[in-house]
C-alpha cells in the first residue's frame, strides 16, 4: 500500500478532528509491533499543552513529514515510510490526567515474523524521556492467521500465569500475562485464523486494550499513598477518641489555661486530618469514574477463555475489586473525623467564652465593690474637709478674738476704752464672720487657679483691652 494519501484520503486527513479512526483504518494493518506509554500529569493544565510540544518534537525527530501530519488539541497523527517500505505511525493523545504516546511498526512484508521487545523499524529509537511519571507501558505484537498454544504462549509471555481469550465473539485471540519484561513493558499478543476478521476490529481491541491498561494502573497508582494514610488516619482517630475521654471527664472543672492547652492540640490535630484530606481527596476523587471506565471496556470485550488459560477480565477485577471503593470509604472516613475535630473544638470554644463571661462578670463585681468603696471614701473626705474648715474658722476667730483683746486692753489702759472685757465680747462674732470670709475668699482663690491652669485660653485677656 503507498504511503501516499489519495485525493479521498486528503479529505479524511482533514476531517481528523472528527473522525481520527476513519484516518487509522487506512494505514493500520497486520503484523504490526506496537509500544504504548502513559504518563501521568502532575499538572494537566500546564503539561498538557507540553505533551503537545513534545510529540511536535518527535514528528521532528522521526522525520515525519508535515504533510502526514494531523494535530488537534489533544489528539495527534503522524506516518512515515522507509526506504524498504515499512510503515511508522505515531500516536500522541491527551486526557484529563494521563498523555500516552502509540508508536505502531507495520512491515510491508505480511509474512514477517515479528517479535518482542525494541521496534525493528529501520533506525528507528524514541529520542527522549517524556514529561510526567510512567503510568505503564505496553509492548504488543499482532500476529494474524498464526496459532499459538499455551506452551507457546508461556515461551514469550513471562510470568507465572497466562491470560488469554478470544474477543468480541469472534476467532480473535488476546493473550498476556501482565509481568513487565526486561524492558519494564507487559507483553500482549493478538493472533487470529482470518486477518480479514481481524483488521476491522483491530484498532477497537487496541484501544480496549490501552483503556484497560491504562485506568487499571491510575485507579491502582495511589494505592501506597492510600496504605500510609489508612493508617494515619487510624492514629488521629484513636488520639482524638482519648482526647474526648479526657475532656469530657475534667471539662466542668478546667481553666483556662488547661482549654487553651486543649484548643492548642486539636487546632493542631485538626489541620493535619484537612491537609491529609486535601490530598486523598485529589489523589482518588477519579478513582470511581475509573473504575466504571474499566467495567465498561471489560464487558466490550465479551471475552470466552482459551483452554487452560483465565480472561484478562478475571485478573483486573481482581486487581481493582473493591479498590475505588475503599478510596471512598477512607476519603469519607476523613471527612466525618474532620467533622468530630469541628464538634469537639466548638464545645471547647463555647466553655472557653462561658469561662470568659464568668470572669468578666466576677470583674464588673470587683469593679462596682471599688466604685462604692471609692464612692464612700469621698463621702468621707468631703465631711472631713467640711469639719476641717469649720474647726480653722473656729481657731482663726480665737486668734483673732486674743489679738483684739490685747489690742481692747491696751486701749483700756491708756483711757480710751473703758470696758476691754465687753469689747472682746462683742468682737468674738465679728472674728468669727473674718474668719469664715477668710477661709471663703482662700477656697475661691484656690479654684481660681486650678480653672486657670486647666483652660489657660481662658484666662488670657487680649493685651488691647
Amino acid at each position: 500500500m503507498s504511503l501516499k494519501p489519495t485525493s479521498p484520503e486528503k479529505g479524511i486527513l482533514r476531517r481528523l478532528h472528527k473522525a481520527q479512526e476513519q484516518y487509522l483504518e487506512g494505514w493500520l494493518e497486520a503484523p504490526a509491533h506496537i509500544h504504548h506509554t502513559a504518563r501521568r500529569m502532575a499538572n494537566p493544565p500546564i503539561e498538557r499543552p507540553q505533551s503537545r510540544k513534545e510529540f511536535q518534537q518527535l514528528l521532528t525527530c522521526l522525520n515525519i513529514d508535515p504533510s502526514q501530519t494531523v494535530l488537534d488539541e489533544k489528539a495527534g497523527f503522524g506516518v512515515t515510510t522507509a526506504s524498504n517500505g515499512d510503515r511508522l505511525i505515531a500516536k500522541w493523545e491527551a486526557h484529563t490526567e494521563y498523555y500516552s504516546y502509540q508508536i505502531w511498526h507495520i512491515p510491508q512484508d505480511s509474512n514477517t515474523s515479528l517479535g518482542f521487545g525494541p521496534l525493528t523499524y529501520p533506525n528507528y529509537v524514541f529520542p527522549f524521556s517524556p514529561l510526567g511519571l510512567e503510568v505503564n507501558a505496553l509492548d504488543i505484537v499482532i500476529s494474524p492467521t498464526q496459532s499459538y498454544d499455551q506452551e507457546a504462549l508461556a515461551t514469550v509471555l513471562p510470568g507465572p500465569q497466562i491470560y488469554a481469550s478470544r474477543v468480541f465473539e469472534e476467532d480473535i485471540s488476546v493473550a498476556t500475562s501482565f509481568t513487565p519484561d526486561e524492558h519494564g513493558r507487559e507483553r500482549y499478543l493478538i493472533w487470529a485464523s482470518d486477518a480479514t476478521r481481524l483488521l476491522p476490529k483491530l484498532p477497537r481491541l487496541i484501544d480496549i486494550l490501552i483503556t484497560l491498561e491504562n485506568y487499571t494502573h491510575l485507579i491502582l497508582l495511589p494505592y501506597k499513598a492510600f496504605s500510609r494514610s489508612v493508617d494515619q488516619v487510624q492514629i488521629y482517630e484513636q488520639r482524638h477518641l482519648y482526647q474526648r475521654s479526657v475532656i469530657t471527664r475534667e471539662l466542668k472543672d478546667a481553666k483556662h489555661a488547661r482549654l487553651q492547652q486543649w484548643l492548642e492540640g486539636l487546632t493542631h490535630d485538626f489541620m493535619e486530618v484537612g491537609r491529609l484530606s486535601d490530598s486523598m481527596r485529589f489523589r482518588l476523587s477519579a478513582s470511581v469514574p475509573y473504575d466504571r471506565i474499566v467495567h465498561s471496556n471489560t464487558l466490550a470485550l465479551h471475552e470466552q477463555a482459551l483452554p487452560g488459560c483465565r480472561t484478562l477480565t478475571d485478573y483486573i477485577h481482581w486487581k481493582i475489586t473493591g479498590v475505588a471503593d475503599g478510596y471512598q470509604q477512607l476519603v469519607s472516613r476523613i471527612h466525618a473525623l474532620e467533622q468530630d475535630f469541628e464538634g469537639t473544638i466548638a464545645v471547647l470554644r463555647t466553655k472557653v467564652e462561658l469561662v470568659l463571661q464568668e470572669q468578666n462578670l466576677a470583674q464588673q463585681d470587683q469593679n462596682m465593690k471599688l466604685l462604692a468603696s471609692v464612692d464612700q471614701t469621698t463621702k468621707s473626705q468631703a465631711i472631713l474637709q467640711h469639719t476641717v474648715e469649720g474647726l480653722s474658722v473656729i481657731v482663726i476667730a480665737y486668734y483673732l478674738s486674743g489679738l483684739a483683746h490685747y489690742v481692747f486692753k491696751a486701749l483700756h489702759n491708756v483711757g480710751w476704752l473703758s470696758n476691754e472685757t465687753l469689747a472682746s465680747g462683742f468682737f468674738v462674732p465679728i472674728a468669727l464672720l473674718l474668719s469664715f470670709g477668710l477661709i471663703t475668699w482662700g477656697k475661691k482663690r484656690i479654684h481660681h487657679k486650678h480653672t486657670s491652669s486647666t483652660n489657660p485660653s481662658n484666662s488670657d485677656t487680649p493685651s488691647s483691652q
